[in-house]
């Protein structure tokens, strides 16, 4: 395995690539084999005597190459002594949960969450499902697997046990969803993991009528498993609006993305809904904190507060919001991707119960979720668009120097408040990207200061 090809495939958060050119079951063993090493030092001083602490939880997603590399992946934890659980095929959210509920080291999903059919890839957990990303081991994991020399097995390799959790997962689910009426839910799963997390866990509710689309799975996407590009909810916005539902949804490859559609077929920006959903949660934890990445509208944090909650603005991606929940016991968080994390979820995010909380408000709700969400709908926002940028650092200067009279601040790339609008550009970790998010009272504002930054950034590019 050359040194090359695994550093490419080693990004901010997960491990993510083409399958045979770029993943392959040679390197799934040796990360592993290293993630069994990494995860295991991290518990050590705890009480070793636990046996329970000694196990990797191990899931995979739908893709036709993901039972192989699972395979491999497994003969690696094996290999460095340590033993696997291995959970089946799953929703990437119920390895967090298993996580916690079997008090294992960590866990592994093989997956490539929205990415096309022919890539693969990890995303590693560490103990209580704590993300383990660029800053907090991933790199410890990609230097390891480099060094990994397979042996013949030896007597003192882990074992590999087989669980299927999804009875217990179901339970931990439907906790979140109380349905007082009946609601018509469209569900596109984007032949993702959806195709079978939503069967398994909401099959059997009482009031609850889904309308699948797109269930199939195994075989690729019939349109990329990306719900925050617009083009994809087209079939879901259809469906609400042919059959009448009262919401629908779309979700992402390995299902712990959603996006909301209202009962017009209309899309519900995954800021606004978190501001929907936390006004929800502070009427029975008073005073509580919600986290929101810095690209969600301010009507967010002024809902929260108007509600007798701390809003807690954070840095982009799931391990800056999951310590973020962790260090403030959060109720709830939301980020403009449409990741949710919940206090009662382990602080972590979920697809499925992000659906459950929000059918539960609807159904207690008279109003259709179009009039819920229009009082939130106090500003123009601009969405999160990419640029292709040579120069980052230099471009994000002449931005600063345009706007030099707003109040500056570099909790993630470079964000200028102004009282009646403000503006984020924040470098892709992964790309040569700039990521521009903008906001103004009017659209006509908006217009006018995007025009002033557009021409510094180029083209907006599809990604």
């Amino acid at each position: 395995m050359g040194m090359d090809s695994i550093d490419k495939v080693f990004k901010a958060y997960d491990v993510r690539g083409l399958y045979e050119s770029q993943i392959t079951e040679e390197m799934a063993w040796a990360i592993g084999f290293a993630s069994a090493k990494f995860l295991r030092a991290q518990i050590q001083g705890m009480d070793s005597s636990k046996s329970e602490l000694n196990r990797i939880v191990v899931g995979r997603d739908m893709r036709p190459h993901s039972p192989g590399l699972t395979r491999a992946l497994i003969e690696g934890i094996t290999a460095s002594g340590v033993n696997c659980v291995d959970i089946g095929m799953v929703d990437t959210p119920q390895i967090y949960f298993a996580i916690n509920h079997l008090g294992a080291c960590g866990g592994i999903q093989v997956t490539a969450s929205h990415n096309a059919i022919e890539y693969n890839g990890f995303k590693v957990s560490g103990i209580k499902a704590c993300p383990v990303g660029e800053t907090t081991g991933l790199m410890d994991i990609r230097d390891l697997a480099k060094q990994a020399v397979r042996t013949p097995a030896d007597t003192n390799a882990g074992t590999v046990q087989e669980i299927n959790l999804w009875d217990e997962y179901r339970a931990h689910v439907l906790q979140f969803l109380d349905l007082p009426r009946k609601l018509k839910v469209v569900v596109d799963a984007s032949n993702g993991m959806a195709g079978k997390m939503i069967p398994e866990v909401f099959d059997a509710v009482a009031d609850l009528e889904i309308i699948p689309i797109f269930f199939e799975i195994g075989d690729g996407f019939v349109h990329p498993p990306n719900p925050l590009v617009a083009a994809n909810m087209k079939w879901v916005q259809d469906g609400v609006k042919e059959h009448g539902a009262d919401l629908g949804i779309c979700l992402d490859g390995d299902a712990d993305r959603c996006m909301f559609v209202d009962e017009k077929g209309e899309i519900i920006r995954c800021d606004l809904m978190t501001a929907l959903l936390a006004i929800e949660f502070l009427k029975t934890n008073e005073g509580s904190t919600i986290v929101y990445d810095l690209r969600s509208s301010k009507v967010l944090a002024e809902a929260v507060r108007d509600a007798g909650g701390i809003p807690r603005r954070e840095r982009v991606g799931h391990a800056f919001l999951k310590k973020a929940m962790a260090e403030t016991h959060a109720v709830f968080g939301g980020e403009l991707s449409g990741h949710s994390y919940f206090r009662d979820n382990f602080h972590a995010d979920s697809a499925a119960i992000v659906f459950a909380v929000a059918a539960s408000l609807l159904s207690r709700s008279e109003q259709p979720m179009s009039e819920m969400i229009e009082p939130l709908k106090k500003y123009s926002h601009s969405g999160e668009i990419n640029f292709e940028v040579a120069d980052k650092a230099a471009a994000m200067k002449q931005i600063e120097e345009i706007f030099a009279e707003g109040e500056v601040d570099y909790l993630d790339g470079v964000s200028i408040t102004f009282p009646d609008w403000w503006i984020n550009v924040r470098p892709s970790n992964t790309e040569p990207l700039l990521r521009l998010s903008a906001e103004a009272n009017t659209p006509e504002m908006l217009a006018e200061k995007l025009a002033l930054v557009k021409p510094i950034l180029g083209e907006p590019v599809d990604h």
